[in-house]
């Protein structure tokens, strides 16, 4: 499970052990005193067809990422009357929230000829969108209400031309989207208890302080690995934050196939959490989710990590970064500390973990090993694999 250094204490907005779920609350209750954690040998092993293999990537497009919404964006990024495009897929789509708060997915293309409408993925608060090619224009709830010359066009129906709309929805504070018009959403894989633990740490509330988009060299499994093991905490970002992290397991629940670990930072005991009610919880504990698919959400003390992993192709992924504060800075100092985690953990995520996926891809692309082995450490992964698995 990766984090970053936690930093002077910026906002006013803290989440205590009282605002979390029953289920998160039960989740850190067992989390033992940082000398007690034991780890049990385990070995299990995957083929390295899993994040080389063509046959493998298409059988998870169909199965998964065409099959089942995927996630696009955060919700705090849209105000009411704004609209983004989002590309990370490979399908171009544009994602609004209406004036009256309801978010709208479409395909990112005029009813005309195909363009784009809009060409970058910049925030835009604004009430339409008008495509560059032969200004059709379109309200962000995706009717078309303006056609330039429309005398020209014979029997022509503006309501027939409204944009391409996809399926979406907000779950936790992340907005999910079906990338395939051609198959009914089926959000039965998203858990009602992931989406109150998100509710419950602030993500729908929370303030977008950063966002970025990287572009990698290596498959969506080889990005996420790292998420959901410790095993290389102390070991990859030895020289960052290695050591402000047990080496021990996670305690780990299953939702489908939606994993949420929770862990004691060094030095904890479980006395901590009863010392003061009002204390940050996660200055006692992190919570790292994987939510189904490719969702990552880690916690740190004063800001949250949200990144989603889209696959590309069979060694490319788009990450999509977001930073989220509990509020916006409301002082130079706050926006100092901000700043600085901001700088930091682009650095360690960007820096360490996305290079140590690069460089794995490229023995993995070579054909070695012929099989990956995990340890006690990271049976995390193995049990999100055996999750995937069951729905190819």
């Amino acid at each position: 499970m990766n984090q970053v250094a936690e930093v002077e204490r910026p906002a006013r907005k803290v989440t205590t052990l009282g605002d979390l779920t029953v289920s998160q609350n039960e989740a850190i209750r067992k989390i033992p005193a940082e000398k007690d954690a034991v780890v049990e040998p385990f070995g299990a092993t995957r083929p390295n067809a899993i994040f080389t293999s063509r046959d493998h990537y298409d059988l998870e497009q169909l199965k998964i990422f065409r099959r089942f919404p995927v996630p696009v964006t955060v919700s705090a990024l849209l105000e009411p009357g704004s609209i983004v495009a989002c590309d990370g897929y490979g399908v171009p789509l544009l994602v609004s929230r209406t004036r009256d708060g309801t978010i709208k997915a479409f395909v990112n293309a005029c009813q005309h000829k195909g363009s784009k409408l809009l060409e970058d993925c910049a925030v835009h608060k604004q009430g339409r969108v008008t495509c560059p090619y032969h200004a059709w224009t379109y309200g962000i709830d995706g009717k078309l209400i303006g056609v330039s010359r429309s005398e020209a066009f014979q029997d022509f129906d503006k309501s027939k031309r409204g944009l391409a709309e996809l399926e979406a929805r907000e779950w936790g504070g992340i907005v999910y989207v079906q990338l395939n018009r051609d198959v009914p959403a089926d959000w039965s894989q998203l858990s009602p208890q992931i989406a109150g633990d998100f509710e419950a740490i602030g993500i729908p509330a929370a303030h977008v302080y950063g966002r970025k988009t990287f572009d990698l060299k290596a498959n969506w499994k080889v990005v996420l690995e790292p998420f959901l093991e410790g095993y290389h905490v102390q070991r990859l970002h030895a020289a960052s934050i290695g050591d402000k992290f047990q080496d021990a397991p996670n305690i780990v629940d299953m939702f489908g196939p939606n994993i949420r670990q929770v862990s004691g930072r060094i030095g904890y005991v479980p006395e901590m959490l009863d010392e003061d009610p009002s204390t940050n919880v996660h200055k006692l504990v992190t919570h790292a989710y994987t939510a189904f698919p490719n969702c990552v959400i880690v916690t740190s003390q004063y800001y949250t990590s949200v990144m989603l992993l889209m696959p590309r192709d069979t060694d490319r992924t788009i990450v999509e970064y977001f930073m989220l504060t509990p509020e916006a800075a409301s002082t130079p100092k706050a926006e100092e500390v901000f700043a600085r985690s901001y700088e930091l953990i682009l650095s360690v995520f960007g820096g360490e973990d996305f290079r140590a996926a690069e460089i794995s891809q490229a023995g993995l692309n070579a054909g070695v090993p012929s099989e990956t082995i995990y340890c006690g450490l990271e049976t995390n992964i193995v049990k999100y694999y055996e999750a995937l698995e069951a729905l190819l």
